[in-house]
Parts: structure tokens; C-alpha cells; sequence
């Protein structure tokens, strides 16, 4: 198939690759991204698979607790002018008590629960919309139970542009669950423990690893040993009990826990906007738009 100039620049934002490498990389996978980016790999020339999504939406993250649970939400709008805006951000922290009260499935309910007499979250969300002037939505939440002998932990960084929850248990202290939802925040681990990575992605990076090897030139009786040191450090990067603890690099976050006798058992993260394509204007083109009206 033809490989297209967006197609080039989409690959060369996931991997930092150059421009004929990504071109050839497409070629040769009959332009399949993900293939392309573990030709990429497979190759050397690309360090790290960079995550895909590409952050646009603007709006805000929010964590609350109130007793054995708490909730983690995202809403967007579609400017980061009207996240700053003090009634917006009040309407974050409503929605996120209403969805602590009602506790609903997923979004769907929850847009439906009755938040004031005659009054749905979603009519309620629509009165705000008019008052603010921008499109808002509920994008995403999670709720999560604790037991008595154990902590969340709640971590807003830039004032919401990302969002953590993490629950620790062992303790009903809260400060070391807050430490970890901010080395989640600053880290972004993909699971807890490496028994939490799928089967399928640890056999991907590993035939990765020894493809790499074998390109590297390396003899194919100390492949396996150097594949397994690398996994090692795929690990590090991907899981959080794995990862060197940010308040004390000297040990790392399994450790830092398990001298206090805690767990911690799951962490939400959210980043605002991830995963949603960014609509791509030329701004002057749309003032001049709007000029010639």
C-alpha cells in the first residue's frame, strides 16, 4: 500500500525514528503501525515504543473519598481556559460526589442518576454547558472499595491535569499511599507487579529482545541470558513494585512497602485528555475564517 506523509509523521511521534527509517519501516509492513513500530524496534532504531495516544482534550481529573471508598473522575471540555475556570472545577467536584453517593456501573448510568429532584446528572451537566459556554463530558471513572485496615491514597498534579488513586492496605495511615499515587503520577506504571503483565505481552518483548540480539550481532548461546537481564528492565519501567521509589532511589517501591508490612493492592491513573485525538486547526486560516464572515 501506499505509505503516506501523515502515516511517516504518526510513526515518527511514537517512535522518534527518522523520517526514511519510519518510510521504510511502513514499506516493509505494508503500512500496519503497530508492526512498524516492532520493525522499529526489532531493528534498534527505535529506543522505546512510545504510547500512541495522542493527548488533546482539555478539562480535569478529580479524586475524593469519603469513608471505605472513593472515586477517581475525568471530565473534559474543550479548553484549557474553562478547566481553569473556578465554576468548572466545581462542577467536577459535584460530579464526583454524585458518583460517590450513587456508586453507578459506568457512565451511561451514571448520566441517568437523579442528582437533584426532577434533575438527572446529565440535565445537570447540560444547565452548566449553557452557563459556561463549551461542550463538557463525563469521559471516565472508577470507584473503589477499601476495607477498615486499609488507606487511600488521592493525588491531583497541576491542579488536576492528572489524577491518582491508589489504595494500600496494612495501614489506615494515608501519607505512604499518597507518596506512591505520586510516584504513579510522575512514573505512569502500567501494572503493579509483574504477575499483572499479560502472558502475551511478556512472550512479545521477549521475541523482541532476542530479535534485537540476534541484529546486534550477538552469539546465539548468550541471547537467551541477555534477553532475560533486558525483560528485567522492561520491567522496571512497566511495574510499579518493580520501578526505583522517587522519594528514595536506593530502593524500590516493592521494598519501600513491604519494610512497613503494606501492600498495595490496585492505582487508577489518569492523564486529562489521553487517548483522544487532538482536531488539527490552523488558527490564523480560522481567524480569517471568521474575518471574512
Amino acid at each position: 500500500m501506499a505509505v503516506s506523509a501523515s502515516m511517516v509523521k504518526e510513526l515518527r511521534e511514537q517512535t522518534g525514528a527518522g523520517m526514511m527509517d519510519c518510510k521504510k519501516a511502513l514499506t516493509e509492513t505494508d503500512g500496519d503501525m503497530e508492526e512498524a513500530v516492532n520493525y522499529l524496534r526489532e531493528k534498534g532504531i527505535s529506543k522505546a515504543a512510545k504510547k500512541a495516544d495522542r493527548v488533546a482534550a482539555e478539562g480535569l481529573t478529580y479524586v475524593t473519598s469519603s469513608g471505605n471508598k472513593a472515586v477517581i473522575v475525568e471530565v473534559n471540555a474543550e479548553t484549557d481556559f474553562v478547566a481553569k475556570n473556578e465554576n468548572f472545577q466545581t462542577l467536577v467536584q459535584n460530579i464526583a460526589g454524585y458518583l460517590l453517593d450513587n456508586e453507578p456501573a459506568d457512565v451511561e448510568s451514571a448520566l441517568s442518576v437523579e442528582v437533584a429532584e426532577g434533575t438527572t446528572l446529565e440535565g445537570y451537566i447540560n444547565d452548566q454547558i449553557a452557563k459556561i459556554g463549551e461542550k463538557i463530558s463525563l469521559r471516565r471513572f472508577q470507584i473503589v472499595q477499601k476495607d477498615d485496615n486499609a488507606s487511600f491514597g488521592e493525588y491531583l498534579h497541576m491542579g488536576g491535569s492528572i489524577g491518582v488513586l491508589t489504595l494500600v492496605e496494612g495501614t489506615t495511615d494515608n501519607s505512604v499511599a499518597k507518596d506512591i499515587a505520586m510516584h504513579v503520577a510522575a512514573i505512569n506504571p502500567s501494572y503493579v507487579s509483574r504477575d499483572a503483565v499479560p502472558s502475551e505481552e511478556t512472550e512479545q518483548e521477549r521475541e523482541l529482545l532476542k530479535q534485537q540480539a540476534l541484529n546486534e550481532g550477538k552469539p546465539e548461546n548468550i541471547v537467551e541470558k541477555m534477553v532475560e537481564g533486558r525483560l528485567n528492565k522492561y520491567f522496571e519501567q512497566i511495574c510499579l513494585l518493580d520501578q526505583e521509589f522517587v522519594k528514595d532511589t536506593d530502593q524500590k517501591v516493592g521494598d519501600y512497602l513491604k519494610n512497613q508490612g503494606l501492600s498495595i493492592k490496585t492505582f487508577i491513573r489518569y492523564e486529562v485528555g489521553e487517548g483522544i485525538e487532538k482536531r488539527e486547526d490552523n488558527f490564523a486560516e480560522e481567524v480569517m475564517s471568521q474575518v471574512k464572515k
